[in-house]
């Protein structure tokens, strides 16, 4: 019986050090690194611009559509990145990205 007790006492010290890990990590994760807040900072510019197009009429529903999918499937890459790195993406991955973010840009028509 004794064993048990300390079976139960070692199990229950696991998983409150595993939790207490865990949410060490999500504060990592949350933190706002400036090459992520670059990435996601021009993807919130661009999403602006496209909802703009769609009101003025220069860019049809179905156009801004493709273009969000464009933009969601950057943001899903950035999210990948960062949570391989601790919650920071490296130079490398941003120019990655950028160069991404252009290519979507481009598609914008100019106002």
């Amino acid at each position: 019986m004794m064993k048990l007790g300390k079976v139960l006492s070692l199990t229950t010290a696991a998983l409150l050090l595993g939790a207490s890990w865990s949410a060490a990590q999500a504060g990592t994760w949350q933190q706002n690194h400036p090459r992520r807040a670059q990435v996601n900072g021009r993807l919130a510019n661009q999403n602006r611009r496209i909802h703009a197009d769609v009101r003025n009429g220069t860019m049809t529903h179905a156009q801004a559509r493709a273009m969000h999918r464009d933009d969601h499937a950057i943001r899903q890459e950035e999210r990948d990145m960062a949570h391989q790195d601790g919650g920071h993406i490296t130079k490398i991955e941003k120019h990655a990205l950028n160069q991404q973010e252009n290519a979507t840009s481009r598609d914008i028509p100019p106002k």
